[in-house]
C-alpha cells in the first residue's frame, strides 16, 4: 500500500512539471489571496501574518521517509492549501530538502509577501519560484485577487521586481485569465506590458478549467488563449489542463492518494483516470467509500461532475 502522509502529497503527473511531490505547509484556504478563479473556494482565514502553521520537524521526517520509500521526483513543489510564503519556516525547509536531494525546488506563490526582504531571501533558495499576476491596477487587483486589506497592487507589483532583481533562479509569471474579467486584448496588453518589466523567464497562460470559487470565473477558450501568447515578453505558454496528462503508471489506484489530491485539486472522475492511467470505474470504486462517509464532496460544473 503507498504511504499517506500529512504534509506531502503525490508525486503526481504534471503537464509542466512531469512528476512532482507536493509539500502542503498552511492550513487549508489561509492565503493573502481570496481569488474568485480558486479551485479550492474562497478563503477562510484572510491573512498575511507568518507562522510555524505546521510542525517543521514533522515535516522534515515525513520528507525524509518520502525519501526511503519512494525518493523518485522531477521537481519537488511547495503548494497546497494556501501561499506557501506565510510559512514562518519556509526557507529552513528549503535548505533541509536541497540538503538531502539534487530534486529541483519549486515554490508556487502569489507574490504577495515578496515586498519584505527577509521573504524574498528565503523564497530565493528555492531553484524556480512562480508568481501570479492577473491583474493590472488597485482596481482591478481588488475584484480579481480580493486580497487582505493591507495589500495594494503597487506593493504587489514592486516585490515582484524586487525579487527578481536579487533572485538569480528560474523566476516564472502565471497569469489567470477569464471572460468578461480580464481577457479582453485591452487588458491582455496592459497585463503583458507589465510582467515584461518583471523580466521573467517563462510566462504561464491558465484559466478555469476547475470549479472556481465564484461563478463569475468563466474559462477562456483554448483557442483564445494561444492566440493571446504573442503578446508577453518572453512569448507565453498555455498551461491549461485541456487535454490528459499521460503518465506511466499501472493500474493501482488507492483512494487515500485521490483524497489527497483532491483536497487541493478539485477534478472529474475521467480526469482521475487519465492522470493515474486507469479506468474510470476504478476512480469510482475507490471514492465511493469516502463520498458515503462525506469525505468528499461534489460540484456540478458545465455538466460534469467534480470531486473536491
Amino acid at each position: 500500500m503507498k504511504e499517506i502522509y500529512q504534509y506531502l502529497f503525490g508525486p503526481v503527473p504534471s503537464r509542466r512539471l512531469g512528476r512532482s511531490l507536493g509539500i502542503d505547509l498552511t492550513p487549508f484556504k489561509r492565503c493573502s489571496f481570496d481569488c474568485v478563479f480558486c479551485q479550492l473556494g474562497c478563503t477562510t482565514h484572510l491573512a498575511t501574518d507568518r507562522k510555524e502553521f505546521v510542525p517543521f520537524d514533522d515535516v522534515c521526517s515525513e520528507f525524509d521517509r518520502w525519501l526511503t520509500t519512494d525518493g523518485t521526483a522531477d521537481y519537488i513543489t511547495f503548494a497546497g492549501s494556501g501561499e506557501p510564503t506565510l510559512y514562518s519556516r519556509l526557507g529552513e525547509l528549503v535548505d533541509f530538502i536541497k540538503a538531502r536531494t539534487d530534486i529541483p525546488v519549486i515554490i508556487l506563490s502569489n507574490g504577495t509577501l515578496l515586498q519584505h526582504p527577509e521573504v524574498q531571501q528565503e523564497t530565493a533558495r528555492a531553484d524556480i519560484v512562480k508568481v501570479s499576476l492577473s491583474a493590472w491596477n488597485d482596481e482591478s487587483f481588488k475584484t480579481i485577487n480580493r486580497p487582505a486589506p493591507d495589500l495594494s497592487f503597487g506593493e504587489l507589483l514592486s516585490g515582484e521586481r524586487d525579487f527578481r532583481a536579487m533572485f538569480s533562479g528560474q523566476l516564472w509569471v502565471e497569469v489567470f485569465l477569464m471572460e468578461g474579467i480580464n481577457a479582453e486584448l485591452r487588458h491582455v496588453q496592459q497585463l503583458a506590458e507589465i510582467v515584461a518589466k518583471i523580466q521573467p523567464d517563462k510566462i504561464h497562460l491558465n484559466t478555469a478549467v476547475r470549479p472556481p470559487a465564484e461563478a463569475i470565473a468563466k474559462p477562456v477558450a483554448r483557442e483564445k488563449l494561444e492566440g493571446f501568447c504573442r503578446y508577453f515578453t518572453p512569448t507565453a505558454e498555455v498551461i491549461a489542463s485541456f487535454d490528459p496528462v499521460q503518465p506511466d503508471r499501472g493500474n493501482e489506484v488507492e483512494g487515500e492518494e485521490l483524497v489527497s489530491l483532491l483536497q487541493r485539486h478539485p477534478s472529474t472522475a475521467t480526469q482521475l483516470a487519465d492522470l493515474f492511467g486507469v479506468e474510470t470505474t476504478a476512480i469510482h470504486t475507490a471514492l465511493a467509500p469516502f463520498l458515503r462517509k462525506e469525505a468528499l464532496h461534489t460540484d456540478i460544473r458545465d455538466g460534469e461532475v467534480y470531486y473536491k
